[in-house]
């Protein structure tokens, strides 16, 4: 079935006038009136008869009206979403963010951004480096927040937004809180270590490597960084984490940080994407709005 001119048959069914229809479609009368001769041709059925100086549909016609009524009904439906979606304001956002960002950084962007996209879909997933890397490559997620130096897949690129600095963090009555201390000595306390292969865990590792000093003593090892924390607060050890992780304890006074003469290690978090591929529009708002929110 033509669709050109089943539309100009419905726009004459609304309008109940071969003139007016003509006129809003702005072509001629004998040109609305010949498309729709063709539709009766092609489907071999009457469909409008004169009445005075408007029309009568048929019966035919009638039936015929209702249904191009739904479809172009559709048809507005679909223009709508489309640019709807084109625009960004629909459509679903996949992200993935290690356990930093995803914890102390996401929940504020989300509620902004869903706050000025409410329709958008947007799906968060914490997880490690690697497995972030991973389902970016298999088209499982469209960006990627991640925390840590390390080598990057050739498939991705990688926009640091911040460094984050790595804090030694004790109780407010620990005697070296707020103080000014060496390496070594810092080192000679007990520590709360998160489980092997945390990023802050290796981080400790190599700075005693590079600096050739003695791995300290594992006083605890705790899966998970609040209860690692919680630990500390308690009047135990030291622990090593971001500044992120734990500034609002330090603003509380619940716990201080301890200057390391000479160590300076920042955590650089970066997002992530695929290489080649253009960025959908949610996700290209959502870039934006995190880039100007680490501008201001």
């Amino acid at each position: 079935m033509n669709l050109h001119a089943l539309k100009l048959f419905h726009i004459v069914a609304e309008k109940g006038n071969v003139t007016r229809a003509a006129e809003e479609l702005n072509i001629s009368q004998p040109a609305v009136t010949a498309q729709i001769k063709k539709l009766e041709q092609e489907i071999g059925m009457t469909l409008l008869a004169p009445k005075g100086r408007g029309i009568l549909l048929t019966e035919a016609g009638i039936e015929l009206a209702k249904h191009a009524k739904r479809v172009f009904s559709l048809e507005g439906e679909m223009e709508v979403y489309l640019e709807q979606y084109k625009n960004g304001s629909i459509g679903k956002l996949r992200i993935v963010a290690t356990y930093l960002p995803a914890n102390f950084l996401l929940p504020k962007w989300l509620a902004k951004y869903k706050r000025r996209y409410p329709e958008v879909e947007v799906e968060l997933t914490t997880t490690n480096s690697l497995k972030a890397m991973d389902q970016l490559i298999n088209y499982q997620a469209e960006i990627a927040f991640i925390g840590g130096k390390r080598e990057f897949h050739p498939f991705l690129t990688r926009r640091e937004l911040f460094e984050d600095e790595m804090w030694f963090v004790v109780h407010k009555h620990h005697k070296f809180a707020l103080k000014k201390v060496t390496l070594d000595q810092i080192m000679c306390e007990p520590f709360v270590f998160r489980e092997k292969g945390s990023s802050a865990r290796e981080k400790l590792v190599s700075l005693c490597t590079i600096n050739s000093i003695n791995q300290p003593t594992v006083g605890l090892q705790i899966n998970g960084l609040n209860e690692a924390i919680r630990v500390v607060m308690e009047g135990y050890g030291v622990t090593f984490a971001s500044s992120l992780e734990v500034k609002e304890y330090i603003a509380r006074g619940d716990l201080a940080k301890v200057n390391v003469e000479g160590i300076e290690l920042k955590n650089p978090i970066s997002i992530c994407r695929r290489r080649e591929d253009e960025l959908s529009m949610p996700a290209q708002h959502f870039i934006q709005m995190v880039m100007n929110d680490e501008n201001n």
